[in-house]
């Protein structure tokens, strides 16, 4: 079955059957297994985009409205409502990997670097395959001038993700700076 074929029954079946939500969904296995396999980079963004789609289900109503509200708020800029939005889903749902996800984008964007790696730190602890977390690791670190830290995290993003070109740049560039430091 193509992966385009195997998503779309997914998505049909998301009603009919219980979802634990998030990092915990069982429909992420073979997207994983189909992303790290697939050589057409075309299937690789339609994979891509269905594992999002799962992390940024957490199986909880609330959970799920109050993820749309501080995404809704990063995306125009106003870091107060979804700052209160993010922090109500980690503290209601703890052990959802996004909300810790999200929070960490958005310290990031406000330019508190330490604060993301936190929550980036957490949000691998909850799902070590979050390349997003990864790849957004990597781009703290370079900020701050960790660049070994920061190649480190874009190449264990591509252990899992393999189809990121963004970060392919990222790597070849850094492994550039690193290797002529000799770090």
């Amino acid at each position: 079955m193509k992966i385009k074929e195997w998503m779309k029954s997914a998505t049909d079946l998301r009603f009919n059957i219980p979802i634990e939500g998030g990092q915990n969904d069982p429909r992420l296995l073979p997207l994983f297994d189909a992303l790290r396999t697939t050589k057409d980079p075309d299937e690789a963004l339609e994979i891509e985009a269905g594992i999002w789609a799962l992390w940024g289900l957490s199986g909880d109503e609330d959970i799920d409205q109050l993820m749309t509200i501080g995404i809704s708020a990063l995306g125009e800029s106003d870091g107060e409502t979804a700052l209160l939005a993010f922090n109500e889903v980690i503290e209601k749902a703890p052990s959802y990997a996004e909300g810790w996800n999200k929070r960490a984008t958005l310290f990031y964007l406000a330019g508190e670097p330490e604060l993301s790696i936190s929550d980036i730190k957490k949000t691998l602890e909850l799902e070590p395959r979050h390349f997003g977390a990864l790849s957004g690791l990597g781009l703290v670190y370079i900020d701050i001038g960790e660049e070994r830290k920061a190649l480190d995290a874009f190449e264990e993003a591509l252990k899992i993700h393999p189809h990121m070109e963004g970060t392919k740049t990222q790597v070849h560039e850094l492994r550039s700076i690193v290797i002529g430091r000799g770090t």
